[in-house]
């Protein structure tokens, strides 16, 4: 398979040149932590072990213990409370930014998390989850018990850090605004109705979705990282009304926030808000009802049960996959908060220093076992299982730098330190052969320069492989794009962003992308994993369309760094114009008002008029596009007619739409393109997301030399 590869750094406001680095000098030793729960055959924990009492070994090798702790746990609830007194919560509404509680110690106490994700639910939800953990915090609380307090709504707070005092956590939380953020949720409820078959105009949230369920991932990966420093076992409430799964799944992100609850020791123990519910045949009135037979079919209420257990799958999985259990479809909350308490109990600190010294990101396997003397106990080990080891970017050679890129590739152990976003398109070439663009962006705060002579110079490594249906690779794409600005252009890098472009051809079927991206100044990875599908474009009785790519500027393609001299290769990607210009993808989705949107999209094997000879070709296709928000269209184009096919690509009329943002309100859109076979009869309405920024907002990039 061929690829084609350009790299398009964008640079936008005049910024002062790099700043000047300063040394660091650091010590690090590997210390690891494993925390033990040893259960006899009446299912209570044993607590008169000592550190010679247990083996510890790393991959098979055996480890020596630095020490041994016993955290002695209680599980008896403290006496019940009506209410903090009324002193207290006046005071602090006064004093929102009172003084930080003083550390407490935390040994011998169970540490709980509590993160509230206003962004997912509605605010009868959010007054739901808010009582139910004042009940917990007032009747089930024990004196083990450190409770700490985070809000996930725009951004991740701690709106209380870990304390015993229960005046003060009821008080936190009686604080709530209950409604904040919810307009989010309403946004990431759910998709266009999958049985609209009337070419109304429904809101398509999928890209929105995919934007959505990253924030709400990297959150609780944050939330885990911040734990760790902590060495003791702790448990995160998160309690949500679920986390939406689409078309392009975010498996790369879900992953990693798995791995940082692993290596921090947090187990999420995720509690769905809705509680106990059930859907109206068709939907209820928050929603527009489905047209055609799909109410009577069933088929109405199979896609909204099928959406409710999407959003509950990955509550599910965060929560396996971490040690911890989630609650689905009970109306008490509290149920999955006293879970904490009977599932960490009294439990052993052990701490080891690695003898495998080497600094290559690999997974290291843990068993602990007990000394033989206590076999006839039959005594039940609980334990995290293992956890990947440290990577040290700067001591690699050129040889180990390559090894970590395919290793990356290969590995189960997602890596979001380079924010990534991937958009995945496709084109019919010829029957059966299509080419699919992969558009790939990050922050250009994210790429370290260092000084080269009058330049400032950086490297990128981009790595990728597509997998068919049966596992086997499909295709390979590898590059490294060198980068030399001069010093006041490399200042400006970190106010914009860098976007990398490839390309293969693919058959029709179902395939995986896994991508890998490396900035080579210190050494950031991210990692992308998701399914897509090149449809079979030569079948149905649909009309036959492209994928939609939304961009909002063209970029030549001289002045574009890292393009391939491929004549052949250049001439097989449908995003590059006959006048040498290249449509540049806008991936994620954002414009600000009055940048021009620019779409393009292809229409396959039109009607032609009949009795016309083989030599001539003509179509009759139109479209237009239009804008649409709260089910109000806010703006329409002029219709575009298309009368005469692409001369170098049998069966295909290319279109291109343009439109203004000037007046348009912040706020999300429906992108929606009209296109019809006049000749044909047949007609499509295409939709997708797009987010207009406020005009103060930091413009999103456009690519430039």
């Amino acid at each position: 398979m061929k690829s084609l590869a350009c790299f398009l750094a964008a640079f936008l406001a005049a910024s002062p040149g790099l700043p000047q680095s300063q040394p660091t000098f650091s010590a690090t030793a590997n210390v690891v932590v494993v925390n033990v729960t040893v259960l006899g055959k009446d299912g209570q924990p044993l607590e008169n072990l000592k550190r010679d009492d247990f083996v510890v070994l790393e991959d098979g090798k055996p480890q020596r213990l630095q020490s041994c702790e016993l955290q002695r746990l209680e599980t008896q609830p403290l006496p019940a409370i009506e209410a903090p007194p009324a002193h207290r919560v006046l005071q602090d509404r006064a004093e929102p930014a009172a003084k930080p509680t003083p550390t407490p110690q935390v040994q011998d106490h169970r540490l709980i998390v509590m993160l509230f994700d206003f962004s997912s639910m509605q605010p009868a939800e959010q007054a739901r989850a808010v009582n139910a953990s004042m009940q917990f915090l007032k009747t089930k609380m024990t004196p083990s018990d450190l409770v700490s307090i985070m809000v996930f709504g725009s951004s991740l707070r701690t709106v209380q850090d870990f304390t015993s005092d229960r005046d003060l956590l009821i008080a936190t939380l009686q604080r709530f605004h209950i409604g904040e953020a919810s307009e989010l949720a309403s946004m990431a409820d759910t998709g266009a109705d999958a049985e609209d078959q009337s070419g109304l105009y429904v809101a398509d949230e999928t890209e929105f979705n995919i934007f959505n369920t990253d924030r709400k991932l990297a959150a609780l990966e944050n939330a885990a990282r911040r734990l760790a420093y902590y060495p003791q076992k702790k448990a995160l409430v998160y309690i949500s009304s679920g986390v939406e799964k689409t078309g392009v799944d975010n498996q790369s992100q879900l992953r990693a926030t798995v791995n940082a609850a692993v290596r921090a020791n947090v187990a999420f123990y995720t509690i769905d808000a809705r509680g106990l519910s059930a859907s109206a045949p068709g939907g209820d009135a928050s929603q527009g009802g489905a047209v055609g037979s799909g109410l009577y079919r069933g088929s109405a209420q199979s896609s909204l049960r099928d959406s409710f257990h999407n959003q509950q799958e990955t509550l599910d999985s965060l929560a396996a996959d971490t040690g911890g259990k989630a609650l689905l479809d009970s109306n008490d909350l509290t149920v999955g908060m006293v879970q904490v308490q009977k599932d960490i109990r009294s439990y052993y600190m052990l701490t080891y220093a690695s003898t495998n010294t080497a600094e290559d990101g690999r997974y290291r396997r843990i068993q602990v076992r007990l000394a033989p003397t206590f076999a006839a106990l039959k005594l039940k080990l609980d334990y995290r299982q293992g956890y990947y080891g440290p990577v040290a970017f700067g001591r690699m050679k050129g040889e180990d730098k390559e090894t970590q890129l395919t290793s990356a590739l290969e590995s189960d152990n997602a890596v979001t330190d380079l924010p990534i976003a991937v958009e995945i398109d496709y084109f019919r070439l010829a029957k059966g052969k299509y080419f699919v663009p992969i558009s790939v962006k990050m922050p250009g705060s994210a790429l370290s320069f260092h000084n080269k002579g009058q330049k400032a110079a950086t490297e990128l490594d981009f790595m990728a492989q597509v997998r068919d249906a049966r596992g086997q690779p499909a295709s390979t794409v590898r590059d490294t794009i060198p980068l030399k600005l001069d010093q006041a252009t490399a200042g400006q890098v970190g106010r914009s962003q860098v976007e990398y472009d490839t390309g293969v051809t693919l058959g029709p079927g179902k395939y995986t992308l896994k991508f890998v991206a490396r900035e080579n100044g210190e050494g950031r990875l991210g990692t992308f994993e998701a399914p897509f599908t090149v449809p079979d474009l030569n079948s149905g009785g649909t009309l036959r369309l492209s994928s939609v790519v939304l961009s909002n500027q063209t970029q030549a393609l001289s002045q574009i760094a890292g393009v391939r001299n491929d004549k052949k290769l250049l001439a097989q990607n449908p995003l590059v114009t006959s006048a040498g210009q290249k449509i540049v993808p806008n991936v994620t989705r954002v414009f600000r008002p009055g940048q021009n949107l620019h779409v393009y999209l292809e229409v396959y094997d039109p009607a032609a008029p009949p009795n016309l000879p083989s030599n001539i070709h003509v179509a009759g296709v139109t479209a237009d596009l239009a804008l649409y928000q709260g089910g109000q269209k806010v703006l329409e184009t002029q219709a575009v007619r298309a009368m005469r096919p692409d001369a170098k690509r049998e069966g295909t009329v290319p279109l291109s739409l343009n439109a203004q943002t000037s007046g348009l309100k912040p706020g999300e859109y429906v992108c929606q393109v009209n296109v019809i076979d006049e000749l044909g009869r047949k007609f499509a309405f295409p939709r997708t997301s797009l987010v207009v920024l406020p005009a103060s907002a930091e413009p999103p990039a456009t690519a430039a030399p």
